[in-house]
C-alpha cells in the first residue's frame, strides 16, 4: 500500500482511527485466503488514492481482528462498510470492484459530503 489515505485498522485501533474519526472512513473486511477480496483490492488501493481528503480508507484483516467484524455483522466477505460520524452510513457486500467508485458516490451525496 503506497499512499498516506489507506491504512489498515485492528480491533484496538478501529474506535479511534474510524469511529472517532473526523473525515468519513469505508473499511474493507477482508481475509488473506480470499480470492473476491484480493480481487476488488487494487480498486479499493486506487480509489483510495483518488479520494484521498474526501474519504479514508481502511482495511481490517477478519482473521486477525475478529472481534469488530462481529459487533458490526459482517457475515460475508469482502464487506465494505463506510461510516460517518461513528455511524455506518454504506454497507457494500460481496465482490463488486466495477460498483465500487458508484456505491462510494452514492452514500456520500445521500449524507450531504461534497467529493467534487
Amino acid at each position: 500500500m503506497e499512499n498516506a489515505n489507506l491504512f489498515h485498522v485492528g480491533d484496538q485501533d478501529f474506535e479511534s482511527k474510524v469511529l472517532k474519526s473526523s473525515a468519513p472512513v469505508i473499511v474493507d473486511f477482508w481475509a488473506a485466503w480470499c480470492g473476491p477480496c484480493r480481487n476488488i483490492a487494487p480498486v479499493f488501493e486506487r480509489l483510495s488514492a483518488e479520494y484521498d481528503g474526501k474519504l479514508q480508507f481502511a482495511k481490517m484483516d477478519i482473521d486477525e481482528h475478529g472481534l469488530t467484524p462481529s459487533r458490526l455483522g459482517v457475515q460475508a466477505i469482502p464487506t465494505l462498510l463506510m461510516f460517518k460520524d461513528g455511524n455506518v452510513i454504506g454497507r457494500l457486500v460481496g465482490p463488486h470492484p466495477s460498483r465500487l467508485k458508484t456505491e462510494i458516490d452514492r452514500v456520500l451525496a445521500e449524507n450531504g459530503i461534497q467529493v467534487a
